[in-house]
């Protein structure tokens, strides 16, 4: 039996939903498949050589891989070139925009010199958890498109098909510029601040920052540390809604979606923002899932 890894990251859960759906499908197809979840230290890391599909899957962060990606990409053991490995890449972001396709330039780079070579990527759409809340309409929009489309593009992962991303004028310039978000994004999360008449101590916070950057003294008071990758799973998941973000307290999302939404169309007053970009990813994701149907009732 042919087996799998992906390499995954994931902030509040929407990356990971992703990467459930391929698992699903993998293994529907016959493929076993190990979702490798990344937490500071790499505990237990597997060898890429041991699988037979490799895939590393991301929330973009500024337009970039989050650095804890990069620091993967840095630990993978060196292979020859003669004996390259290939790869795929699953990512996810609030928005569709073409600059999100530079988001990997960085990782791809790191990986290249180390004897791995990308052959497909894929962009999934799902709710924000920072710049605004979107409506739990427009998240289940996002969420019922992502499970039609990701095993249709998975079953391709599969057959090795070529799926890269087109480039940006400048991208590689773009992302190097936008990179200083990983040490600012360092420096604000030590400034993050707890409403401890919010706080009821659960210290989930604690539990689930992926890079033990949170810790609670005996006096009970929250510590932050210097390693924040911004990812904002403390601040989302507070039952409370205690945590306070630092310099972008103003962007904060709190709570999860209702991704199951089937009531009526909600009022978006951010209807307006990005709207012909997520026009045409809905348009696109529609015709490749109608194409794909198609094909499956000739078959």
């Amino acid at each position: 039996m042919k087996n799998a890894v992906i390499y995954m990251f994931s902030g509040t859960g929407n990356t990971k939903k992703i990467c459930e759906l391929y698992k699903r499908e993998f293994e529907a197809q016959g493929v076993q498949t190990s979702l490798y979840e990344l937490k500071a230290g790499f505990e237990d890391l597997p060898d890429p050589a041991d699988f037979d599909f490799v895939g590393f899957a991301y929330p973009i962060h500024g337009f970039n891989a989050p650095h804890i990606m990069l620091d993967l990409a840095r630990a993978l053991p060196k292979r020859e070139k003669e004996d390259e490995k290939e790869y795929f890449v699953i990512k996810s972001s609030g928005e569709p925009l073409k600059t999100n396709n530079i988001s990997s330039y960085k990782m791809r780079g790191i990986l290249r010199r180390r004897g791995y070579r990308q052959y497909a990527e894929y962009h999934y759409v799902m709710p924000y958890n920072m710049i605004f809340r979107h409506t739990d309409s427009m998240a289940t929009k996002m969420w019922d498109t992502a499970k039609e489309l990701a095993p249709i593009e998975a079953r391709e992962v599969l057959e090795k098909t070529p799926h890269m991303l087109k480039g940006v004028p400048f991208g590689h310039f773009i992302a190097w510029l936008l990179r200083i978000e990983q040490p600012a994004m360092r420096v604000n999360g030590k400034m993050f601040k707890v409403d401890y008449d919010k706080c009821i101590g659960c210290d989930r916070c604690v539990n689930v920052c992926p890079m033990s950057n949170i810790t609670r003294g005996e006096d009970g008071k929250f510590k932050f540390a210097g390693n924040c990758l911004m990812c904002a799973r403390c601040s989302f998941g507070c039952p409370r809604d205690a945590i306070s973000i630092a310099m972008l307290n103003g962007w904060r999302v709190n709570g999860r979606y209702d991704l199951d939404y089937r009531g009526e169309e909600q009022p978006d007053k951010h209807a307006w923002y990005c709207k012909k970009a997520y026009a045409r990813y809905f348009a696109a994701a529609e015709q490749k899932i109608r194409c794909a149907n198609a094909n499956n009732d000739v078959k």
